[in-house]
């Protein structure tokens, strides 16, 4: 097949001949594609084995250039190699036309792949080299936490969006796809509003991720309190979040869970964190004598951070006494298991030292005096009670008939003839 290039890489190399199909090396004719792609090869191996021993050598005394050769190694292989190969195949290989464009377009998708490949790796080495400057080891990690979330979304971030352009770039280079594509955009206005329409959810989930992940309401390893249930965050994407629940359960929820409903977050500010032990005691209980125990038990664990120890007696109503132990710690892990501990040491002194404190349970029992049964013929009727009479409102004494004449005297009835002047007569 001869003409004109009509690739890039193909003008550079032959910008006015045909592709030569034998090639002198060392005065010996040769074919000219194996050759190249030989020569190819070999170019590319080269190349990668001398970045890989310069990347080692500074590696020696620079943990950058270490992690920088761990994570590229294969994917800069991969896009040297291929462009290697499509500089070999551009200028050397003799296709008909009708498939030269399909040749070419394959190739320039391999080298888009393996190039995006190349850069999220070069994503997550910037990552991971600005991350290794904060520490979350420490006893005060906030803002490690903090900068290494936001370092993840804004490598999520940057992932997806040279994905899309990767994308983007291959299907624009697809033979005839301009005019596709300029059909497309011109009706982009309702396209955008369709999509945005069906992905309204997802888009929804995506602003909440950005949204969590740099206004500092949640980080990585933050311990929450959702849906009952007392985990750390694992993981924070665009469109969701992973809690690591204490008994190694995965609790998946959207982003937007986060920004719409209630959740605690146990280490918001700090890490430390007070907890409280509940005791149901005897009234009997010597709280002073408890309290020295609690002092003494303390102080001989690692646990207790040294900060709050307090024994307190909340409540004394009915036949107990409660009695609040709280106690301080680093972390929530530390204060679960420092919490489990007091609470063993003390029932055992409760059980030891002051058996009397136990909670009892105490009901009053009465037992009736043993009577005689009566038999039906030595029954005898008591004699009635005397009726107690009471004044009332219009009887028993001389203020009540009174009352009782005035309401239910009999109505005099006057003639007309013996009435007063003063009246009227009747008409």
């Amino acid at each position: 097949m001869g003409g004109p290039r009509d690739t890039a890489v193909a003008v550079l190399l032959r910008p006015d001949t045909e592709r030569s199909l034998v090639i002198e090396v060392f005065g010996l004719s040769l074919p000219a594609f194996p050759v190249a792609v030989v020569a190819a090869i070999v170019l590319a191996l080269a190349i990668t084995a001398i970045a890989a021993f310069s990347f080692r050598m500074v590696g020696k005394r620079r943990s950058w250039a270490r992690v920088l050769v761990k994570l590229i190694r294969v994917p800069f292989r991969m896009t040297v190699l291929i462009g290697a190969l499509w500089l070999a195949v551009a200028g050397y290989l003799d296709v008909p036309e009708a498939w030269e464009a399909t040749v070419g377009f394959v190739f320039r998708a391999l080298f888009i792949g393996s190039a995006t490949w190349l850069l999220c790796a070069l994503l997550y080495y910037a990552e991971e080299i600005t991350a290794n400057k904060y520490r979350i080891d420490v006893r005060d990690n906030r803002v490690a936490r903090r900068v290494r979330t936001q370092l993840r979304m804004l490598r999520r971030i940057g992932v997806v969006i040279i994905i899309i352009c990767a994308i983007g770039t291959v299907l624009l280079s697809i033979p005839g796809a301009a005019t596709v594509g300029a059909s497309l955009f011109a009706s982009a206005g309702l396209l955008s509003v369709v999509a945005g329409l069906a992905a309204q959810s997802t888009l929804a989930n995506i602003f909440a991720g950005m949204q969590l992940a740099f206004n500092n309401a949640l980080r990585v390893d933050d311990v929450v309190i959702v849906e009952g249930e007392w985990g750390k965050i694992e993981e924070i994407t665009l469109t969701y979040i992973v809690v690591h629940i204490w008994d190694d359960r995965r609790m998946v929820l959207p982003s937007t869970y986060f920004t719409t409903t209630p959740f605690q977050n146990w280490t918001r500010h700090n890490s430390e964190l007070l907890g409280q032990i509940d005791f149901d005691l005897d009234w009997r209980v010597n709280p002073a004598a408890m309290r020295d125990e609690l002092n003494r038990v303390v102080a001989q664990t690692d646990l207790w951070d040294g900060r709050a120890v307090v024994l307190q007696v909340t409540d004394a109503v009915g036949g107990f006494v409660r009695v609040r132990v709280l106690v301080t710690a680093q972390d929530a892990p530390t204060l679960f298991d420092l919490r489990c501990f007091v609470r063993e040491n003390l029932i055992d002194w409760v059980n030891a030292e002051n058996p009397d404190a136990l909670p009892l349970n105490r009901v009053e029992v009465r037992q009736q005096p043993e009577t005689p049964p009566v038999r039906p013929s030595s029954y005898s009727r008591k004699p009635a009670r005397p009726v107690i009479e009471a004044p009332g409102l219009f009887s028993g004494d001389e203020g009540g008939k009174e009352r009782a004449q005035h309401f239910t005297e009999s109505i005099t009835v006057q003639d007309w003839e013996d009435a007063p002047e003063t009246l009227p007569a009747p008409r």
